[in-house]
């Protein structure tokens, strides 16, 4: 509009007012005069704030990157309850922010469904696609979420961080097996088919807490 020295000065506020409610407004004119103004928005995901809310119980910051004006990036923010908001993002500076964040000190899981996302979801520790996103987001990131439906983050984090849980409790028992039961046998206190035997119960109980996570309910 200022290119076109078309004055816009009537019509800031409402502009403001719009973006505020997180909508992002678009001007029109019509043979070099103003016209009106077209106001679109993105609608928050029914179970977007709850996946928000279970990311916070999980000890976990939750930040929004946008190319979005920093008006309806803010307002649409605090609708869906995420505190920390970056604003008018190119795509290519979108990795940038994720390794920012890592300088500071943080591991950075990015989720993301768009196609100019590929580079950041690749600099991130963990990058999430959305299963309903494009091929090349899919083929980057390290984990797959089928579907569109935010709650699976919160979901894959919990998930994870049992898988790890699970892991290190094998890793106790293989190392309390070995260390008791090496020296034992080698002393030779133990008879060749007991130390056979304890080596058998060893694999049967490690793959039997392994298990345990079929059961896990998320």
């Amino acid at each position: 509009m200022k290119e076109n020295n078309i004055d816009m000065s009537r019509h800031e506020e409402k502009m403001v007012q719009l973006e505020t409610e997180g909508k992002t407004a678009m001007l029109v004119a019509i043979d070099g005069e103003f016209a009106g103004i077209i106001a679109v928005a993105d609608t928050i995901k029914e179970n977007a704030k709850a996946a928000i809310q279970a990311l916070k119980q999980l000890g976990m910051d939750v930040y929004m990157v946008t190319g979005d004006n920093e008006r309806t990036a803010k307002a649409i923010a605090k609708q869906a309850g995420i505190g920390h908001v970056y604003a008018e993002v190119l795509p290519e500076d979108k990795a940038n922010i994720v390794e920012k964040l890592q300088r500071e000190g943080k591991r950075v899981a990015m989720a993301s469904d768009g196609i100019n996302d590929a580079p950041a979801l690749a600099k991130a520790d963990i990058g999430m696609a959305i299963g309903t996103g494009t091929d090349v987001a899919i083929e980057t990131a390290d984990v797959t979420l089928v579907g569109g439906d935010l709650a699976h983050i919160p979901k894959a984090v919990e998930l994870s961080r049992k898988t790890m849980t699970n892991i290190r409790q094998n890793l106790f028992w293989e190392l309390f097996y070995n260390t008791i039961g090496i020296p034992v046998a080698a002393a030779g206190l133990l008879e060749p088919w007991i130390a056979g035997a304890a080596m058998a119960f060893s694999s049967v109980s490690v793959v039997t807490n392994a298990l345990r996570l079929k059961r896990v309910k998320l």
